[in-house]
């Protein structure tokens, strides 16, 4: 953009030189008419110096304003060019951090379903515990060896009906026991699974929460840099079109003169 202004402003001081010369001997052409007394001649001398001062401080101030939204559109459509890219760049970090995310949870629950499965087999091939009978049980055991042995046969049948069924509950216990334990021991593994999976979960989104904030900074920044170019431009353009009107009340103005003749009326004074 520094290149271009400066192209720009290497063409308008040619032009302007060339405006001058031209306007400067239209002056001079006013003076000699007026000096010789052809009024009429130096009127349309004057009124065309007029029209062509007013039609070039218009041409000046179009040329500028041209050039100057001209300046202000590249630097909008950069911004937003950038601005683009930018939101780019972070949907594909984001859409990336989501797909590893999600393989990350994927493969964990993969794990854990192996795990577990492993878990239970090896939870379920221990051998059960040795029964623990309870003291009556054993002493009904003990009863019908005492009445087999002492050959009453019938109450020890009697005896040894009632301890086989209290021996099989008493085992149907200890299996409801075993399994209960089993379902204990592998509802706690899942537990701490599912711990780990929410562990993970949490990670995440601390990770998510983040990216967004590194993203908003990422965006303000962004921002804060097309308002100091914004700003700066327009800084710029400002002093530009203060200049401009300057030059043009100096140069161009009917009552300011011409540099040329100012200098040769300076140096006529001196004379004097």
């Amino acid at each position: 953009m520094a290149d271009t202004t400066q192209q720009s402003q290497q063409g308008l001081e040619t032009e302007d030189s060339a405006v001058q010369d031209f306007l400067q001997i239209l002056e001079e052409h006013r003076k000699n008419c007026e000096r010789q007394g052809k009024y009429v001649e130096a009127e349309i001398a004057k009124n065309r110096l007029e029209e062509l001062r007013q039609h070039e401080e218009n041409r000046r101030r179009e040329a500028m304003r041209s050039r100057q939204i001209a300046e202000r559109l590249g630097v909008e459509e950069a911004h937003m060019l950038e601005f683009q890219q930018f939101n780019a760049l972070w949907d594909k970090r984001m859409a990336e951090f989501e797909q590893k995310s999600a393989d990350l949870e994927e493969a964990m629950k993969e794990r854990h379903g192996t795990e577990l499965m492993e878990y239970i087999r090896n939870a379920q091939s221990e051998p059960l515990r040795k029964p623990k009978f309870s003291k009556e049980l054993l002493n009904l055991r003990k009863i019908q060896q005492t009445l087999a042995k002492q050959k009453e046969y019938a109450e020890a049948h009697k005896i040894k009906l009632k301890a086989d069924n209290l021996e099989a509950f008493e085992l149907e216990k200890m299996r409801n026991q075993h399994q209960m334990r089993l379902s204990n021991v592998v509802e706690k593994f899942k537990a701490k699974q599912t711990a780990e999976l929410q562990a993970l979960r949490k990670r995440v989104q601390t990770g998510r929460e983040e990216q967004k904030k590194q993203r908003q900074l990422d965006l303000e920044r962004l921002l804060q840099r097309y308002q100091n170019v914004k700003s700066e431009l327009e800084s710029q353009q400002n002093i530009e079109r203060i200049r401009a009107e300057k030059f043009m009340n100096y140069h161009l103005s009917s009552k300011a003169g011409f540099p040329g003749a100012n200098r040769q009326q300076s140096a006529g004074s001196l004379g004097n």
